[in-house]
């Protein structure tokens, strides 16, 4: 099979990186996060990165991250929310992975990243109409790179899990768009 690699994008908050961990054991695959693999290029966290360097910076990091983790095989790809922004990132994977998007209602992801404050630099003023604008923003960026969406608002983890490898194998027979 050419794409041997699944990579999960999607909004921050969507359960990439859940379902990411729990796939990459159901398929026997590896695992890798692009934000990881930025944060050990830059030896810093992403949000001092942000900080001190920018977004720039931090985008820079992440093409090279997002080249690395798709060269690799028989991998799960967890992407950093706005891997998407950049197009040159979506070939990489497009080589080498079947690029499922996990998306959620905006309330639902609101609920689940007001969990992680702090964390997720470019939602400082945590407030729903900020967040939809910037999914507003992405969602052309998110459907064009992907082969299949799912919509994560109202299933568990086990569930998304489940309809990612239904269509990861239905994906070996026929490509679809």
């Amino acid at each position: 099979m050419k794409e041997d690699n699944v990579a999960l994008i999607g909004f921050m908050g969507v359960g990439k990186t859940s379902v990411a961990l729990q796939l990459s054991k159901r398929l026997g695959k590896g695992y890798i996060s692009t934000d990881n693999l930025v944060v050990k290029k830059a030896g810093k966290p992403i949000s001092r990165i942000f900080e001190e360097d920018g977004e720039i910076r931090f985008r820079e990091l992440e093409i090279e991250a997002v080249k690395e983790a798709a060269s690799m095989r028989n991998m799960v790809i967890d992407c950093g929310g706005g891997v998407v922004l950049n197009w040159i990132n979506v070939e990489y994977l497009k080589r080498s992975s079947t690029i499922i998007l996990l998306k959620a209602r905006p309330e639902i992801i609101l609920k689940r990243i007001s969990k992680c404050k702090g964390v997720r630099p470019l939602l400082k003023d945590l407030r729903l109409e900020n967040l939809v604008r910037l999914l507003k923003f992405r969602e052309p960026f998110y459907e064009r790179a992907a082969d299949y969406a799912i919509d994560s608002s109202n299933l568990s983890i086990g569930k998304v899990v489940d309809e990612v490898i239904k269509l990861y194998e239905s994906s070996s027979y026929e490509k679809q768009r």
